[in-house]
């Protein structure tokens, strides 16, 4: 069995507790949400097929032993399950970026699952599987996509609801050019939570619409 395979590359990590360091990517095809802000929305269709043996190899090349499987939505392939254990199985540091919409709870132990919270400015909110939440384990993180300080409000309601504080990182993330990063760090300081700033870095290195990097 195939993946369909929207793009792969080297790079840093732009985005979550990792960012920074030096990664391989693997960028699969297909998404099952519209986000009004989505900066690939490239990856929603097109792309090549590749086997689960082929990427594995390609991974295990890069020097950093580090990977992350991105979209699109990676969790609409049946096939990405499997290859998210063989990569781990290799003994490489594995990360998955999901939108939130679909369930995670078969996803390898391993793997450190970054689980997306759509906010209502993302159009998309209604898609968020609740349920996610129950499944998070040690090395998860959960990322917020936030377009105006309605969305912080709404986020910072989530984390009480559901108890996330002191679960795992807790990641707010500006879209790029719409909050200005100190406005939001205001925001974050004043709340007395455990959050994180989460920029992305490759957008302030590369120019945002640079692809493959």
């Amino acid at each position: 069995m195939s993946l369909q395979v929207c793009e792969t590359f080297s790079s840093l990590l732009g985005e979550s507790t990792l960012a920074g360091l030096p990664a391989f990517f693997i960028r699969l095809t297909g998404c099952n949400l519209r986000c009004g802000y989505c900066d690939t929305t490239y990856a929603y269709e097109g792309g090549v097929e590749m086997t689960a043996p082929e990427l594995l190899a390609a991974a295990r090349s890069h020097p950093a032993r580090r990977v992350l499987v991105t979209g699109g939505e990676p969790l609409l392939q049946a096939e990405t399950l499997p290859l998210l254990s063989s990569l781990a199985d290799a003994g490489l540091t594995v990360l998955l970026e999901t939108n939130g919409s679909l369930p995670i709870r078969e996803v390898d132990a391993r793997v450190r699952r970054i689980l997306d919270v759509k906010c209502p400015g993302s159009g998309m909110e209604s898609h968020n599987l609740w349920a996610n939440l129950e499944q998070l384990h040690s090395g998860d993180e959960v990322k917020f996509v936030i377009t105006d300080h309605g969305d912080f409000v709404w986020a910072m309601d989530i984390i009480e609801r559901h108890r996330l504080a002191g679960r795992a990182p807790l990641l707010i993330s500006p879209v790029f050019g719409a909050i200005p990063p100190r406005e939001v760090a205001a925001w974050i300081l004043k709340s007395g939570l455990p959050l994180r700033l989460n920029l992305q870095l490759h957008k302030y290195i590369w120019s945002p619409e640079v692809r493959g990097v």
